[in-house]
């Protein structure tokens, strides 16, 4: 069945931009597209690779090396004088679930020890070279993938090392990431390595949306018939890139352009230099898109809107955008003299804005608002800080992460596995003592040694795994204070900031009044557990044994979802019990529920007189007990210099 026609693809202009135009430049960096499900990227991403101009590859080369400029370190190589054929531009999709071997190639450990030979198996980035890298929900996928993924992609190299043999090959390709936000972030660092983001939505407008539905039913009654009726259009569209990648080393890039970018750059406060060179390349590509050979606003502009929306994030909790004034601004500055006639957005003088009147519901940050039955009112979050770490007891097993101690498939190596388990990585020295021994019975006569499959040995390696931090917050009218509130948000805050980081799954219990509500159903979203905490109202009394139910609850069924990834339970609350018959009661036969889980309690009582009734339930709970000014990481280190100096 022939993919769905790229011009087939309704509306999503930015999109389509910024596929071509790393088509046209792979340096660009590739593409990183974020968008609800049901919204085409997949589609558009897989039509792509029907409109590139196909590639010349070396016969029997596994690697696609180009017989005009071959790698000389082709493990298939060299290849001087070898036959060639033209091939299509590949599509490669990378899976979620992929291991480390699949994705960079592996060595065959057998052959090396055995023969002496290096017998490398090429991986997906070999298959991908000269053409398209696709990772659908690239947010999901493993940290350390991503580093290798889009190191490969800004060296145009990969290489693999094993047991202290080194192969490396080419690796140039276009990557394309996809992904849904609301499924979780990306970490900056990684954000910042793809070259442009796009953003993309469903089409709110009927006509366009019928439209859509239109064309998917037709194609699916008849996708050959479909394919034919865009053939035409996506036939001139291959034609227009493949001119578009003659022209663009002939594109000049004039200083009054580049200054435009640093401009641009700098008022938009990105960090490092990497956004001032995917912009800059990016308008190159845009020049030579448009048929010109020298750089222009219209390109740097354009390139802009591509290049910098995911580079001006402070931190994980600030929404992807910028500011088409600020940009317009920016570029009128970068201007060496403005003629007369420059009238354009930004110049000259313009009338002062009068004060708006702020709506009822978007009171500035911190301020409390007040229902009209004044039984509940919302207080902003202060400024995070670094978090202390927690940590879950024991060994786990789990996703891999940065929080706690587990077996993985990579870290530190502790050990060898039992010699039933064969999973993993070989372990070198292990696998050679399983093997002496049987040597002579095996007939060795040389330096080779026989190896048999029953002979390799496993490492068992030490790592980090994330974990499932569920948040269980007491919102009652106890805790809202606005000064209090404001710091309890602050922790609270602090603490999925540090979530994110180690790439935690979390969850959000809140209760007050009568009942617990599970505000946030966990997920790798932190973003979206911030914005639930921010608009989180106070008041009524504590049920705090429903609210430990609901958590007991919640953990009850994750641990059937995904039984690997253990939990941490943070419990945010003063530790006061007042609703219901047997308040107390109730609140310490649900924390016997929770004996089993590593748990930390948030004492968030302030005042001079103090009940202790968080340390209680610390000790009901068998968790770590926390007072609210000691969640940060700097009142752990002043308190530890404080005992040292005591001591001395």
């Amino acid at each position: 069945m022939k993919p769905y026609p790229f011009t087939a693809v309704v509306g999503l202009p930015d999109l389509r931009l910024a596929l071509v135009l790393s088509s046209i430049s792979p340096a660009v960096g590739g593409v990183l597209v974020r968008g609800e499900k049901g919204t085409a990227k997949s589609t558009m991403v897989r039509a792509l690779a029907g409109l590139l101009p196909g590639v010349d590859v070396v016969d029997g080369c596994r690697f696609s090396c180009d017989p005009a400029a071959p790698d000389p370190l082709c493990p298939d190589g060299p290849h001087d004088g070898a036959q060639s054929h033209r091939r299509p531009a590949k599509l490669v999709e990378l899976p979620v679930g992929a291991a480390e071997d699949r994705v960079i190639g592996s060595l065959h450990l057998e052959r090396a020890l055995a023969e002496g030979v290096t017998d490398f198996q090429p991986g997906l980035l070999a298959a991908a070279h000269r053409g398209l890298l696709y990772v659908d929900e690239v947010n999901l996928l493993h940290d350390h993938l991503v580093d290798t993924l889009l190191d490969a992609a800004a060296m145009g190299r990969a290489t693999v090392e094993r047991e202290g043999v080194s192969v490396s090959h080419a690796a140039r390709f276009v990557l394309i990431g996809t992904m849904n936000p609301e499924e979780g972030e990306l970490r900056p660092q990684l954000l910042d390595r793809f070259g442009l983001t796009v953003e993309v939505a469903s089409s709110r407008d009927p006509e366009q949306r019928v439209e859509v539905v239109r064309r998917r039913l037709a194609y699916e009654a008849d996708p050959d018939a479909f394919a034919a009726q865009y053939a035409e259009e996506d036939a001139q569209l291959a034609a227009d890139i493949e001119a578009a990648q003659q022209l663009l080393p002939a594109v000049k890039l004039p200083d009054d352009a580049l200054r435009q970018i640093a401009e641009i750059c700098a008022s938009f406060e990105v960090d490092g230099m990497r956004a001032d060179i995917v912009t800059a390349r990016t308008a190159v590509a845009h020049a030579a898109w448009a048929g010109r050979d020298e750089v222009t606003t219209d390109d740097v502009r354009v390139a802009a809107r591509l290049a910098l929306p995911h580079r001006r994030r402070r931190n994980p909790f600030d929404a992807p955008g910028i500011s088409e004034e600020q940009l317009e601004q920016a570029l009128q500055d970068a201007q060496p003299d403005p003629g007369p006639e420059d009238d354009g957005p930004g110049s000259g003088s313009t009338p002062e804005e009068a004060p708006q009147e702020v709506p009822p519901g978007d009171a500035p940050q911190g301020q409390p608002q007040q229902n009209a039955g004044g039984q509940q009112k919302t207080v902003g979050a202060g400024e995070t800080f670094k978090a202390r770490v927690f940590r879950v007891k024991g060994m786990g097993e789990g996703e891999r992460g940065r929080r706690s101690r587990a077996i993985t498939d990579s870290g530190r190596t502790i050990g060898v596995q039992p010699p039933s388990v064969r999973d993993g990585r070989p372990h070198l020295v292990a696998t050679v003592k399983a093997a002496a021994p049987h040597q002579k019975s095996r007939g060795r006569d040389g330096a080779a040694l026989k190896l048999r499959p029953e002979d390799l040995r496993y490492a068992l390696r030490e790592g980090r795994e994330g974990n499932l931090v569920l948040f269980c917050v007491d919102a009652s009218g106890s805790m809202g204070a606005k000064a209090r509130m404001r710091e309890v948000k602050s922790a609270v805050l602090s603490l999925l900031l540090d979530a994110y980081q180690r790439r935690d799954k979390v969850g959000l219990v809140t209760f007050r009044g009568s009942e617990a509500e599970l505000a946030l159903p966990p997920t790798i979203s932190v973003d979206a557990a911030a914005s639930r905490l921010e608009g989180l109202p106070t008041g009524g009394r504590t049920p705090l044994a429903e609210g430990l139910l609901e958590a007991a609850r919640v953990l009850r069924v994750e641990e059937i979802r995904d039984p690997r990834r253990r939990p941490l339970l943070v419990v945010v609350t003063d530790g006061r019990a007042t609703s219901g018959p047997d308040a107390v009661a109730r609140a310490q036969a649900a924390a016997g529920l929770l004996g089993g889980v590593t748990s930390i309690v948030m004492d968030c009582e302030s005042g001079k007189m103090r009940l202790g009734l968080a340390a209680e339930l610390a000790a009901h709970l068998g968790a770590e007990h926390v007072p609210l000014a000691d969640v940060a990481a700097e009142s752990l280190a002043s308190a530890v210099r404080a005992r040292t100096g005591k001591a001395a």
